[in-house]
């Protein structure tokens, strides 16, 4: 696996063991993986405590290069579930914001990471195929919703970008364009190479000038939120390194399209 790949892969298991430290040490659920439901604090901190087990396993795994292929699709289901049949009835059915759509934030970053699994697995030989464009598409939609969002909340997505940077708005603007065209075009097949790369820059760049001096300076702003964001930007910049190592395997899968192979 070409090294810059294998760092991709590892960068996303950093940031899963970094959600669940945060997990244990607030003994309790990150929003990014379940939402605010009427649960006692005894009942989400023992689910924390559970699924960040999981989480740093399957970690660990895919750092060890250890049953990556069960590792991944255990990760990747029990996400998609949670995003199933947790986040979209809270999101239709009880979230008061639910019309807005960055309500869905979190719910949409945890459909990002159940599709990073998928590619994981997928690209480790998994079968059916399906689950490499699957995966694409579920770390894909993220991408490009969240390039919308930077449309319709310029006013205060520009006040994230350093002070020390000149033309906030031209870069709001510009990394709604990147985002949403990256999104489209992992999802069409077209130049996923070149495009997941700079992806994968653009949003370590992020990381490193945006999300770490924030969490720096308020590391426990909105419950641990800035924190996470250090973890979450790192894990989908990682996931884009691996998109591009894996841009032939994107290519030439179909979804549904018998190979002829049992």
């Amino acid at each position: 696996m070409a090294p810059l790949a294998r760092a991709g892969q590892c960068a996303f298991a950093i940031c899963l063991i970094g959600l669940a430290g945060q997990q244990l040490y607030d003994s309790d659920l990150r929003p990014v993986f379940v939402p605010a439901w009427t649960l006692s604090a005894g009942a989400r901190g023992l689910l924390a405590y559970l699924f960040s087990i999981i989480l740093i396993g399957t970690a660990a795994g895919l750092l060890l290069r250890k049953m990556v292929l069960p590792a991944m699709l255990l990760l990747g289901s029990l996400l998609f579930a949670l995003f199933l049949f947790s986040y979209v009835p809270f999101e239709l059915l009880v979230d008061p914001n639910r019309r807005q759509i960055g309500a869905w934030n979190n719910a949409l970053k945890e459909l990002n990471f159940s599709g990073s699994a998928f590619l994981i697995a997928g690209i480790a030989g998994a079968r059916p195929k399906v689950l490499i464009p699957v995966g694409q598409f579920f770390y894909s939609i993220m991408l490009v919703i969240f390039g919308i969002e930077h449309f319709l909340y310029a006013q205060g997505v520009r006040t994230l970008v350093p002070t020390w940077i000149p033309g906030d708005l031209f870069w709001t603007y510009f990394a709604a364009v990147a985002l949403i065209g990256s999104g489209i075009a992992i999802i069409i097949r077209f130049k996923v190479k070149l495009v997941a790369t700079l992806l994968g820059i653009m949003v370590f760049i992020w990381f490193l000038i945006l999300h770490i001096p924030r969490a720096v300076v308020a590391p426990v702003t909105d419950k641990g939120n800035e924190l996470s964001s250090v973890f979450e930007s790192l894990g989908v910049s990682g996931i884009a390194f691996v998109i591009a190592y894996a841009s032939h395997l994107i290519r030439s899968t179909v979804p549904f399209r018998s190979t002829g192979r049992p």
